[in-house]
């Protein structure tokens, strides 16, 4: 398998050549050249398999420089039960027939990022050191993806981490998780802005082709050809469990900010997994949903970013979305480079058109919606979710087909977001042993402005 960028580089490379790379020389994303596609028969022969089994066979397709016996050792490494918590690792929630949630939320820090990064730590250290080298990870988070990155890489061989997070505007369960760390290869920056800031950042000094090369800087974002490919399996795992033959389809709604999660799913249905619809959820800030009702894309700037309630999803750059787009204009890489070159583009009708033929919709949800589905949810299911699940599953309950069933992605454990949950119920959610007082930590973060100089000055005096 090869891979070409988005904005119209056809240079062909391998799976292990991005995995370190991140942005494309062009300032484009990875894709494979093609979609390997799933049959009937493959999709048989999956059923029954363990999940660490079922990523060896989807990964396998996509990574042909790492030996076969490797990748499935590292991914039985992976994928326990004793990192996740259960045998299924991905287990469905059913909240009534035809409805129900998949739990992505039990790794080490209770967010679905775990499930890619967990992945994407043993993957790092296995090409590093198989080279010889070292790492300098540069990324961005909106909440969860930073303390999944940490976590996942705290004291791995080579692996250097310089986390960059909107000051202030994570909730403090959050906060703590990252920068309560004290490991010696992990750096956390708080910039004086929002997430599009901290985001244009990562881009500018990946842009810097000299700056990455000299200090061999890396991405964990979503802009990672790796980490998508690892959010891929759960949309088969899901489908697997949900369904008895495979003749059945089931739709999914994704809380998303960053196009990341479903773009995922986006790749799985590619590759032939029977999937009737792709639900976008957003909160407030909801260009994707503005996106995928007008064909309109319209950046907002910081200041018309607005501080929810679920902050992960606080994004008004969604950085993935150009992978979708890649694929929604025939792989145009030269009409992509046009269009993500300024901050908004309108598709024409007959561009808007094919959208259906990918299967998306979407919808956007408020706090209030918010506070009503976490309530109802546990009234009507016995559930107690966080925010961002609240989000998909209110715009779930809207988009739901009666023949076929819904898959809602849950997103995070009510614990990192406790203020939301007790204005809605009243109670504090419950909390993991270990992490009861984990905002009393004592902290180690560097606070700087937005500012690319800034950062690649603290890179370059950490390293």
């Amino acid at each position: 398998m090869r891979y070409i960028s988005t904005r119209g580089d056809k240079t062909e490379r391998r799976f292990c050549e991005i995995l370190l790379e991140g942005l494309a020389p062009d300032g484009g994303l990875y894709l494979p050249v093609s979609y390997p596609q799933v049959d009937d028969a493959t999709l048989t022969k999956w059923r029954g398999l363990s999940y660490a089994d079922l990523a060896f066979e989807i990964l396998s397709l996509y990574i042909d420089d790492i030996p076969a016996e490797d990748l499935r050792a590292l991914l039985r490494r992976t994928y326990t039960q004793e990192v996740f918590g259960t045998p299924e690792i991905t287990p469905l929630k059913p909240l009534e027939p035809g409805l129900a949630l998949e739990a992505l939320s039990n790794g080490p820090t209770l967010a679905f990022k775990d499930m890619a990064m967990q992945l994407l730590g043993g993957l790092f250290e296995y090409e590093l050191k198989r080279r010889g080298e070292t790492l300098n990870i540069l990324g961005a988070t909106s909440g969860d993806t930073g303390s999944a990155a940490e976590y996942a890489m705290r004291g791995k061989a080579g692996v250097n981490v310089f986390m960059l997070s909107p000051h202030g505007r994570m909730s403090p369960f959050q906060q703590a998780q990252m920068f309560s760390l004290q490991d010696a290869n992990i750096h956390n920056i708080a910039v004086t802005g929002v997430f599009d800031d901290c985001q244009d950042i990562v881009k500018a000094v990946s842009n810097d082709l000299d700056f990455k090369r000299r200090h061999k800087i890396g991405t964990v974002n979503s802009i990672n050809w790796a980490r998508l490919l690892a959010q891929v399996v759960y949309y088969f795992a899901g489908y697997l469990q949900a369904t008895k033959t495979n003749e059945e389809k089931v739709s999914f709604t994704v809380p998303s900010g960053n196009f990341g999660n479903v773009c995922a799913g986006h790749v799985a249905r590619m590759m032939g997994l029977p999937i009737d619809k792709l639900v976008v959820a957003t909160n407030e800030n909801d260009v994707l949903d503005e996106f995928f009702r007008s064909g309109a894309y319209r950046v907002r700037g910081a200041a018309d970013t607005y501080e929810t309630s679920s902050p992960s999803m606080d994004i008004s750059k969604a950085s993935n979305f150009e992978r979708f787009v890649f694929d929604l204009l025939g792989r145009d890489g030269a009409r992509v480079k046009a269009l993500f070159g300024g901050t908004e583009f309108k598709l024409s009708d007959e561009e808007f058109a094919r959208i259906q033929r990918f299967g998306f919709q979407s919808g956007s949800s408020t706090h209030a919606d918010r506070l009503a589905t976490i309530r109802s949810c546990r009234e009507n299911y016995g559930q107690l979710i966080d925010t961002h699940t609240a989000d998909g599953l209110k715009v779930a309950q809207q988009r739901r087909d009666p023949a076929v069933t819904m898959i809602v992605l849950e997103t995070a454990l009510p614990a990192k977001f406790a203020a939301t949950i007790v204005e809605a119920l009243g109670i504090e959610p419950p909390r993991p042993a270990g992490l009861e007082n984990i905002e009393a930590l004592p902290k180690r973060v560097t606070v700087l402005p937005v500012d690319v100089q800034a950062v690649k000055t603290f890179i370059e005096t950490h390293v």
